[in-house]
């Protein structure tokens, strides 16, 4: 017998017996190991949605010099095409059906409409409004109801509300129906006194809404930051969405784009479920540590692309779930207590050119079978593997299995994590990367990189605005 398959052997041998005597046993031993999310600071640059001063002076709408105190009079007044302009305080709720309409703060914030805690503050029922600069505070609580600051009604195709300030509303603006509708440098904020977080309504809820634009907006203290139902072609990018329950939200929402939007301190990032065709791109899923505490969820997602990401600090960092024949390529994947976990089914899944980088346990798998990533294709990089490239193509010649007997007794049996660097894990780990004598179930990268393609991945570890 060679030399290497008595060392192959051995080491399968030695797994073996230690599997069983774990398996069996209960851990009388604790270790306080320390976790390297711990380490990763981030400070996002986020605005105060409750850090301005309210106007102090009724409120004035006028329409080319002809002045009203009544908002809603003047909007009844106004002809298609008209610009209203704004100042001051208007304590009312409004409903405008007069198309190509503009209403208008002489400054941002330098006009408030007040709900006075009933129903929606704003209504848009007619073709291409624009909103440009109100402060919209204090609808209704029923978020069944569609209590809403700003709702956007089936009759509004291609409404505009841009630069607007939504505050202690229970939706911030539900878009109901309407096409073509765009939601862009604004700042929206839920009732915070409203708990739990599911009670509260959503910062902008998409209903049927197809080709939406969501650009540059911040949202907070809502149930989720965006949801999705049945809404397709909607391109939301440059948001920042924190202290919310999901920080995006997809349901049954298919061929929607999702890029450099910053989700963090949530309970999850960014939730894709029962979706198809989506383009998750460059965005940034930090922190996210709620009570499920995912960074991505991608769950009964098909034919989608996942690139580009920073995943960091989150509970789980990738959480996939019964998904199929996506893309997860080219993403970092730093310092969560779980890199990423493979569960229910997923199958069909391109796995690439990720870093995972200083993840607790870097992953987890919870198939019987083993599932190969990139045989023939390049691999993805991982902080704990041992690779030898000898002829230099940046791919290691020795497999890796970062998801496989270890993994799953430490994942399952989380005391067994103090003989996580122990001689018996390690000839497991041997047997299962070096010598496929020992075929365990979970996940081999057959060409581990030998560096990670994310080289800026150290400035996580200092004070760093994303």
């Amino acid at each position: 017998m060679s030399p290497q398959l008595t060392e192959g052997w051995f080491a399968a041998l030695a797994a073996a017996m230690l599997i069983a005597s774990l398996a069996g046993a209960g851990f009388a031993a604790s270790a306080d190991t320390g976790s390297a999310s711990d380490a990763v600071a981030v400070t996002p640059d986020v605005p105060d949605p409750h850090g301005v001063e309210e106007p102090g002076e009724p409120g004035v709408a006028t329409i080319d010099g002809e002045a009203f105190d009544s908002l809603q009079n003047a909007v009844d007044a106004a002809d298609s095409g008209d610009t209203i302009v704004l100042e001051g305080r208007f304590d009312e709720r409004v409903v405008v059906e007069t198309p190509k309409l503009t209403l208008e703060a002489t400054d941002p914030d330098a006009a408030l409409l007040d709900g006075g805690g009933e129903g929606t503050v704003l209504e848009i029922g007619a073709e291409n409004v624009t909103v440009d600069g109100l402060w919209i505070r204090d609808s209704g609580l029923d978020r069944s109801g569609e209590h809403a600051g700003v709702r956007v009604a089936e009759t509004a195709a291609g409404a505009t509300v841009s630069d607007v300030r939504i505050t202690d509303v229970s939706h911030g603006v539900w878009i109901d129906g309407a096409t073509g509708v765009t939601v862009e440098d604004s700042v929206i904020a839920g009732h915070a006194d409203v708990t739990p977080r599911t009670d509260r309504g959503n910062g902008i809820h998409l209903w049927e809404a197809d080709d939406a634009v969501l650009r540059n907006n911040a949202i907070t203290e809502t149930r989720d930051g965006i949801f999705y139902q049945w809404a397709e072609n909607v391109v939301t990018e440059d948001n920042v969405l924190w202290n919310v329950r999901y920080g995006v939200h997809y349901m049954y929402s298919d061929d929607n784009r999702l890029e450099g939007n910053v989700a963090f301190d949530n309970d999850v990032g960014f939730a894709l479920m029962v979706s198809a065709g989506l383009e998750i791109v460059d965005n940034a899923a930090i922190n996210n540590r709620g009570s499920s505490a995912h960074g991505i969820l991608v769950k009964d997602i098909d034919r989608s692309e996942i690139r580009g990401n920073d995943v960091v600090g989150n509970g789980n960092g990738f959480y996939v779930y019964n998904a199929q024949n996506n893309e997860l390529t080219d993403n970092l994947v730093l310092g969560n207590d779980l890199g990423i976990s493979v569960t229910a089914g997923t199958s069909g899944e391109l796995v690439a050119g990720n870093s995972f980088v200083d993840n607790d346990l870097q992953a987890y798998a919870s198939e019987n079978v083993q599932v190969a990533w990139n045989e023939s294709d390049r691999g993805n990089y991982w902080s704990d593997a041992s690779v030898v490239d000898l002829d230099g193509d940046g791919s290691s010649e020795i497999r890796h299995q970062p998801a496989g007997a270890v993994e799953r007794i430490v994942h399952e049996q989380p005391q067994a994590a103090v003989f996580a660097d122990s001689p018996a894990f390690d000839a497991v780990r041997l047997a299962e990367s070096s010598f496929p004598v020992l075929e365990t179930g979970g996940v081999v990268d057959h060409r581990p990189l030998a560096e990670p393609p994310h080289d800026d991945w150290r400035d996580y570890y200092a004070t760093h605005d994303h």
